[in-house]
């Protein structure tokens, strides 16, 4: 009688404890309105405070100037004052009649301008790309003396630029080396086709380094393994640079690219030191500001400002909607698709 009730008794409770589980299991799911826990919001705190400097230095770096100079640019230039002859203390309020001006009466100049910098900007950042992804393949290779080489890559985007400019002005001088090697006397720094071309060989010579440096970092960070791989199924090594090297050094070169560009929008100083000022054929939108903020045109110098910020802006964006993905490599089409080959391998082994 005694057994019965205990065996009784401990089923009554296995079923109580499988009870209390399932209603565990079952258990409706926390409210939304309910506060956070204290670590997640602790973390959060934290984050918001690590960051926080970085936002405050974008803030005066970049948000500030940017609104001074949206405000300068609905103001024209200060004019002289009839009752005293000097120049006035105060600037008219003209609105948008600056950026009106530009796609009108100083139309063909800008446009110009915007052509010189779009056109560096894509054979620039193209010559530099092939050139830098060669320099990065050849700094990653090991043999003797590899130290040096690198080190002799990288000095050119070491050098200011202001200094690289004087030193390809002394190259494309009349009697430079430039002529000596071409045998006849070209006007690198007068205006014309020429002067673009030394403009892009001096740009290329100083920047591809830096393309090359970003790529040799994502080289280095793909296994040997992959490519002792490919060479025993027999891959070449053009098929071993085109279906392994790039795709996998893909987030790297596309990150170096997207720099690239951005900064070749915003080329002012070699063009400036090399070629020299009101250069039709290598004026950009950063020279075109400048000559109008040294001619005490700060409003109308303002407006190229502004729209050489748009326009950069709308790059960027482009550049990073279309490719984002592949910029910080977190879930490209061929990375899903080996997670999903590796959950189809571990599937079959259980089974």
């Amino acid at each position: 009688m005694a057994d019965t009730q205990n065996g009784a008794g401990a089923a009554g409770r296995e079923a109580g404890a499988t009870a209390g589980r399932a209603a565990r299991r079952q258990a409706p799911p926390p409210r939304k309105g309910r506060r956070a826990p204290r670590a997640t919001t602790g973390a959060g705190r934290m984050a918001a405070l690590l960051v926080s400097p970085t936002l405050l230095v974008l803030t005066i770096v970049v948000l500030y100037p940017t609104l001074m100079a949206l405000d300068e640019s609905l103001y024209g230039p200060q004019g002289l004052d009839p009752e005293t002859g000097f120049i006035s203390d105060t600037a008219p309020f003209v609105g948008l009649r600056n950026y009106t001006d530009i796609f009108t009466q100083a139309g063909d100049r800008f446009w110009n301008a915007f052509g010189n910098t779009t056109f560096f900007t894509v054979v620039t950042v193209t010559l530099e790309t092939v050139l830098g992804v060669a320099m990065a393949l050849i700094m990653h290779k090991a043999f003797r003396g590899r130290g040096l080489v690198r080190a002799s890559i990288l000095v050119p985007w070491a050098i200011p630029t202001a200094i690289s400019g004087l030193l390809w002005r002394w190259v494309f001088n009349a009697n430079g080396i430039a002529n000596v090697l071409v045998g006849e006397q070209v006007l690198w720094t007068a205006d014309g086709i020429q002067a673009k071309s030394a403009v892009i060989i001096a740009e290329v010579w100083k920047t591809a380094p830096f393309i090359g440096l970003l790529v040799l970092a994502g080289l280095q960070v793909i296994s040997k393994e992959v490519y002792e791989a490919a060479r025993l199924d027999g891959a070449s090594a053009p098929r071993q640079f085109w279906h392994i090297t790039l795709p996998l050094v893909k987030p790297a070169l596309l990150v170096a690219v997207l720099f690239r560009c951005l900064d070749a929008l915003r080329m002012f100083d070699l063009p400036y030191i090399l070629i020299g000022t009101q250069k039709r054929s290598v004026e950009t939108l950063s020279m075109l500001a400048q000559n109008e903020a040294s001619n005490v045109r700060f409003g109308p110098a303002a407006a190229y400002a502004v729209l050489l910020f748009v326009y950069v802006f709308l790059i960027a964006l482009a550049f990073v909607r279309l490719l984002g993905a592949d910029l910080i490599g977190d879930g490209g089409t061929e990375r899903r698709r080996a997670n999903g080959r590796a959950r189809r391998s571990r599937k079959g082994a259980t089974a």
